[in-house]
């Protein structure tokens, strides 16, 4: 699928980015080209230690920032496909700084639909987050922003042979800054914070998301965001998986944050439909019948939606230490 192709990555020396480059290098040995593009080269120079030109001829690591369309525009000559998962992301941080938000998530979006439009570019996916929908804080309010500019690209796009999907997941295990390394390190001080005793969140891998990239790039037919299927668990579980004998300690909900992540509203059902391993939330004025025939869908029904809090699929004790070894901390064991 993607041998001889020229890909792009936005934020490409994230947790993403290098899982993403991880695998695909294995398993496209005649993949033409892999430019690693992000604005910070301490991290490119640590990734290049490891995917070097020497062992990988086709990889090219890209100092530049989505904010610069100019540079963007130069980056995507050449390129096939472009997977965009650069992001700002800290929810407090956005609420105290909006407008840097706002000039990444949003205006950056902006600037890469507009530099491939002037390329030759056939395929974008955009990662998205849970929190774009129905969103209560700034970051998820830009992350809808971006969704909603990338799917409608699709609108402007001409006679051009392009694409543009999104991808929206929820909580990655053991992501920078997720909830399972920092349980980790806190269980040996014998206290475990939880901000509510009802908390959910859904679980994804990295090499998951990975594959469902690879799964859209292949199969998506622009338009769509695709949203997997995936298992939940609560806080409180994971704490117990972690350090069965540490103290709880309830800190309370942090602004901004949901009690349950959500990929799919209940206004978002009138336009989802439902395959095998995703769900697919298409445009208002798509024809349904189109993705349907494609996907080998059905509509959900009406009323329907996705969060963790009502998920029909679970992660027990067990099941969480396993992912943890597999997907965190091989070396891993219960405090």
């Amino acid at each position: 699928m993607l041998n001889d192709k020229s890909i792009l990555i936005t934020g490409g020396t994230g947790s993403f980015g290098k899982k993403f480059t991880e695998i695909i290098l294995k398993r496209y040995p005649k993949l033409k080209r892999l430019v690693i593009f992000s604005r910070d080269e301490l991290k490119q120079f640590e990734m290049s230690q490891i995917y070097n030109t020497n062992k990988y001829p086709g990889i090219r690591y890209f100092i530049g920032d989505i904010r610069d369309k100019d540079r963007f525009k130069r980056a995507c000559e050449g390129i096939d496909i472009i997977i965009h998962a650069a992001a700002l992301k800290q929810v407090p941080v956005a609420e105290y700084n909006p407008d840097e938000f706002i000039k990444t998530n949003i205006g950056g979006a902006q600037n890469i639909i507009d530099a491939v439009l002037s390329s030759n570019v056939k395929i974008v996916i955009a990662l998205s987050t849970d929190k774009a929908a129905a969103p209560i804080n700034l970051y998820g309010a830009t992350k809808l922003v971006s969704d909603k500019l990338f799917i409608a690209a699709n609108n402007i796009k001409g006679w051009r042979d392009l694409r543009f999907s999104v991808v929206r997941y929820g909580n990655v295990m053991g992501s920078r800054g997720s909830v399972i390394p920092f349980f980790i390190k806190k269980a040996k001080s014998g206290v475990l914070p939880i901000t509510h005793k009802a908390m959910t969140r859904f679980n994804i891998s990295l090499e998951e998301s990975v594959e469902m990239v690879l799964w859209a790039i292949e199969n998506a037919i622009g338009g769509e965001v695709l949203v997997p299927k995936i298992p939940s668990y609560k806080i409180e579980i994971v704490a117990r998986a972690i350090a069965p004998n540490a103290k709880i300690e309830y800190v309370g909900i942090r602004p901004g944050e949901k009690l349950h992540e959500e990929m799919i509203t209940e206004s978002d059902s009138y336009n989802t439909i439902e395959f095998d391993n995703y769900y697919a939330i298409l445009p208002s004025t798509a024809n349904k019948e189109k993705y349907m025939n494609h996907f080998k869908g059905w509509e959900v029904p009406k009323g329907f939606k996705y969060n963790s809090g009502e998920n029909k699929e679970w992660l027990c004790i067990e099941e969480l230490r396993e992912l943890i070894v597999k997907y965190v901390n091989p070396n891993f064991k219960p405090i």
